[in-house]
């Protein structure tokens, strides 16, 4: 059985806006460690399920799927957002 996890995206520090952050992401779970590759060095493996990554707009839609298909998941709650409240002011104290 696949397993998956369910996981909310987050902002990275290259955006100013919060697009797409309340989509909510389904990824498999990796059933074989990555290993070197002999001649370049990089990372990886044979398994082609690690590059899926499906967006569904809501928590339970992501269940729902993961049910309907059979898939053992587990949900990663979301990081709170915390605000950092400053003037331009502060910049010269």
């Amino acid at each position: 059985m696949k397993s998956a996890r369910i996981y909310q995206r987050v902002k990275n520090a290259m955006q100013s806006g919060r697009a797409r952050t309340d989509n909510w992401v389904l990824e498999f779970e990796p059933h074989t460690p990555q290993r070197p590759d002999p001649l370049t060095g990089w990372a990886g493996g044979g398994e082609t399920a690690n590059q899926v990554r499906i967006a569904f707009p809501t928590l339970e839609a992501a269940k729902n799927y993961a049910e309907r298909e059979g898939y053992a998941y587990h949900v990663v709650p979301a990081p709170q957002r915390k605000l950092k409240l400053q003037a331009y002011a502060d910049n010269f104290r």
